[in-house]
């Protein structure tokens, strides 16, 4: 993919999800903007192994997806990228309990932009101030993104936070992170593996973050109650087979459910 095309479908999935209500039966999910291009491929297997319409996704920030739902927002199916904000729409009553699912993990990231001569050792005590070289630390919104949420407890457990929490500059979601550091407005940033990936030869990865540095990331999915769709369910199952696995692992994340068939 050519960096002006990669651009195009980055600044498609950093903007606020739409507020226009769907069609009738149509089927609409509010996923996490990481999930954008596994969600993608696989949204356009369903349709064509299905016959049935493509669903309307829409990708941003969980926390504003759940803020979304919470408001009325026409959504069948969310995709989280942590429980907080699973665990926040469903102590409102607003998801059906017997849905969820913890379908996804993924790791974190330090990338650079591609041209960048940086060379970081993720570890206790290792300084990110340093590194940084007097730019900016790229991170989603450290208070209620996901991502943001993830990089900030990993640089709190590694003794990095204060050396560099005045140089983070905050978007509203990772691929808007991301997308600071491809546009070398940031000298690194934190994202998931699978947004890096994403990224192809935008960014590179200088570093990445141990595992017990943060919370497990999980990805819990579950069918929206005021869901207005029959193909909420159908959908989610699809999500959960063997036939998105292959989309799910080529993104790099890690599938959590046993595939069905």
């Amino acid at each position: 993919m050519r960096r002006r095309e990669w651009l195009g479908v980055t600044l498609a999935s950093a903007v606020a999800p739409f507020a226009a209500r769907a069609q009738s039966g149509e089927l609409v999910v509010f996923a996490a903007a990481s999930l954008k291009n596994a969600l993608d491929e696989i949204a356009s297997a369903w349709t064509k192994d299905t016959g049935k319409p493509k669903p309307r996704i829409s990708y941003a920030a969980s926390s504003a997806l759940a803020k979304q739902i919470e408001q009325g927002a026409p959504a069948d199916l969310f995709l989280s990228a942590d429980t907080d904000w699973m665990d926040y729409v469903a102590k409102k009553d607003l998801i059906k309990a017997d849905t969820r699912v913890n379908l996804l993990g993924n790791t974190i990231v330090l990338i650079a932009p591609k041209d960048s001569a940086a060379a970081v050792q993720v570890k206790q005590g290792f300084d990110l101030a340093k590194a940084l070289s007097g730019g900016k630390l790229a991170m989603a919104n450290v208070d209620a993104v996901p991502a943001g949420k993830y990089g900030k407890a990993a640089l709190e457990k590694l003794g990095a936070w204060d050396g560099v929490k005045d140089k983070v500059a905050q978007a509203e979601n990772v691929r808007a992170a991301l997308l600071l550091v491809v546009r070398s407005e940031a000298a690194l940033g934190i994202v998931y593996a699978t947004d890096a990936a994403a990224a192809g030869s935008n960014v590179k990865i200088v570093g990445v973050f141990p595992e017990d540095s943060h919370p497990p990331i999980i990805y819990p999915a579950a069918v929206v109650k005021a869901e207005k769709s029959a193909e909420a369910t159908p959908f989610l199952d699809y999500l959960k087979s063997a036939k998105a696995r292959p989309a799910f692992e080529k993104q790099g994340f890690t599938v959590l459910v046993p595939s069905a068939t």
